[in-house]
């Protein structure tokens, strides 16, 4: 299991264009990746599933990622991350 946090710095917070972003990038991978805000843990690979936990700018959310690619995959989700979000 790999894990990061990620402070969003997008000015309107993770709305539907980078969630969208985020589920296509995170479906990629075959490990089960969750991004969690606080208590509440989301589908990082289903649009509608970011969006509903209502991550604002300068909130931190932590990505947890496990699974046969975890390494490449919290590398690049990473990466993602600081140019997109």
């Amino acid at each position: 299991m790999k894990e990061f946090e990620y402070v969003i710095k997008e000015a309107v917070g993770i709305h539907a264009r980078p969630a969208s972003l985020l589920a296509k990038e995170a479906s990629g991978y075959k490990s089960t990746v969750l991004i969690c805000r606080d208590k509440e843990k989301a589908d990082a690979k289903k649009m509608l599933s970011i969006m509903a936990l209502g991550v604002k700018c300068s909130e931190t959310v932590r990505f947890v990622i496990e699974g046969e690619d975890e390494d490449a995959a919290a590398d690049k989700l990473e990466v993602f991350c600081r140019q997109n979000l």
